[in-house]
């Protein structure tokens, strides 16, 4: 089924498919181009080209099609399954495991081990990532919640879309974070100087998180942070931003001789069940990697 998008131009003199690429930043720019060639894309209910430049106001209609069928397969892949019924899933991912595939990486997934655990997944025809409601980063560890049916999906993406799923994570960053808590507000789009990362841009998609210190290590902060909205690479774009890199994050801060990874897990998960409305909380502890580099800091 054709997935349709509505956008409002909140700028004036932004080319069509910069400004839909840096909106919704699920969609790559050549995947935008792509669009607007096949006519998918409309600027105030008329065919556009993609160096059209915008007005304030203008109503940007996009039509996303369903992917191209893929040939899923289960893979014997270890799951940590902290939640089972017969909607979903609730499981501890390792870092290192990407959650479903994509261009340059085709298997080896979250998807493909729930596929092996779970073969009646349902998803949408051609879908690459059936039951997957939310991500964490490939390099993420930590509690997702994977729907078993659509009905269950619906729920869950309800839940999530009116902030009423609970999400925490344990972050290290670099210096001594103050004040003890605070909130970060700033739109976070696609970097225009790499295309590749996220950045916060004037035109971003509305971005809050919020933080509490936990305790200081050396030139350190363990940080609990909770997300009010879903970002691509939030957390991490937040805190370096105001100038508190993630330890460990090559790409928004620098290498860190105490892990290979980024400290950022996933610590904390609640919602309520699909079938029942229960209220339901899980947590996870942190994974060998993420406790030993807290070792190693605190006898700096």
């Amino acid at each position: 089924m054709d997935r349709k998008l509505e956008l409002v131009a909140a700028e004036s003199g932004v080319r069509l498919d910069k400004y839909v690429a840096e909106a919704r930043p699920e969609l790559s720019r050549s995947h935008v181009q792509k669009l607007i060639s096949d006519g998918l894309v409309t600027v105030n209910g008329r065919p556009a080209k993609g160096s059209q430049k915008l007005k304030v106001g203008d109503r940007i209609g996009v039509v996303v099609p369903p992917p191209a069928t893929s040939s899923l397969e289960p893979e014997e892949i270890p799951l940590n399954i902290v939640y089972e019924d017969g909607d979903l899933l609730v499981v501890n991912k390792p870092a290192g495991l990407t959650v479903h595939p994509a261009p340059g990486h085709p298997s080896h997934t979250l998807v493909n081990a729930v596929l092996a655990h779970y073969p009646d997944l349902q998803g949408a025809a051609g879908s690459t990532r059936p039951g997957i409601v939310h991500r964490l980063d490939k390099d993420t560890s930590g509690l997702m919640v994977v729907a078993k049916n659509q009905a269950a999906h619906q729920s869950l993406s309800g839940q999530i879309k009116d902030r009423s799923v609970a999400k925490r994570y344990l972050v290290l960053v670099h210096g001594h974070l103050s004040p003890s808590t605070g909130m970060v507000e700033a739109p976070i789009g696609r970097d225009p100087r790499n295309r590749k990362k996220m950045a916060v841009v004037s035109g971003g998609r509305e971005s809050c998180t919020s933080y509490c210190v936990s305790r200081y290590l050396d030139n350190y902060t363990l940080l609990e942070v909770t997300l009010e909205t879903g970002r691509t690479h939030q957390i991490r774009v937040h805190l370096a931003a105001i100038g508190f890199p993630v330890v460990g994050d090559e790409t928004y801060g620098r290498r860190s001789p105490v892990l290979k990874r980024q400290f950022v897990h996933a610590c904390h998960l609640a919602f309520r069940l699909p079938s029942t409305g229960e209220y339901v909380e899980f947590d996870a502890e942190l994974p060998e990697d993420l406790e030993e580099a807290l070792e190693r800091l605190s006898l700096l």
